[in-house]
């Protein structure tokens, strides 16, 4: 974020009390960082939330501590999203580095849809960049949400301010390890996406309710067992 040769960047780091050499991190780029704070919130939405109404800028997008952009990814997205000034948001592609082998994968990532969306979520939340107009008419994630929160973002940004558009590019990188909300709460990241799509789409696809036994109890069984 801090090296991405793009027009200055306000950069808040909203910590949640970490216990571990976060603030030592912190401590390094202090003098990089538009502001940050460490303790106890009210959970990963309500952070972000409070990180962006910090700041001022035009277009606004979050990381967590799993990911990052590709050289001059930011770069690319805003001028994309200079060049579609219609747009709530866009979006780029992304690569899941997975930590266990070291090797990367590209997230499955395609032209905005709504019929997609509603089988999968198609936008890799790390390769987005938001308008802040967009942003704040939509009052940004919704707070009561723990798993799903960009799920729902996007289908509200569509339905309330217009689709967003897809750059083919591959512009940041999300890290997978065993440690994330992902890996370790399946079945109640596949409850909330599902409770997302029935409150935007209207209906659950079947194709929900088939995929669930391999991405919940399967992975879930696979992870226990070190695989």
């Amino acid at each position: 974020m801090l090296d991405q040769n793009t027009v200055p960047v306000e950069v808040f780091v909203l910590d949640g009390g970490s216990t571990d050499q976060s603030l030592d991190v912190i401590a390094r780029f202090e003098d990089r960082l538009t502001g940050f704070r460490s303790y106890p919130d009210d959970g990963q939405a309500a952070a972000i939330n409070e990180g962006i109404a910090k700041g001022r800028a035009k277009y606004v997008c979050w990381l967590n501590s799993d990911d990052w952009f590709l050289p001059g990814g930011l770069s690319r997205l805003v001028a994309y999203a200079e060049a579609h000034p219609s747009a709530p948001m866009v979006y780029g592609r992304c690569l899941n580095h997975f930590d266990k082998t070291g090797l990367d994968k590209e997230v499955w990532v395609q032209p905005f849809s709504a019929r997609q969306m509603a089988l999968r979520c198609i936008i890799s939340q790390p390769a987005t960049l938001i308008r802040r107009s967009a942003w704040e008419a939509v009052e940004g994630v919704d707070p009561s949400l723990h798993m799903a929160m960009d799920y729902d973002l996007w289908w509200r940004l569509f339905k309330n301010v217009a689709p967003p558009v897809f750059l083919n590019d591959v512009v940041a990188v999300n890290r997978v390890h065993a440690d994330t909300k992902t890996k370790t709460q399946r079945a109640r990241h596949y409850r909330e996406a599902i409770r997302v799509v029935r409150k935007h789409y209207g209906s659950v696809p079947l194709k929900w309710w088939i995929a669930q036994p391999y991405a919940v109890w399967y992975q879930a069984l696979m992870a226990k067992l070190g695989r």
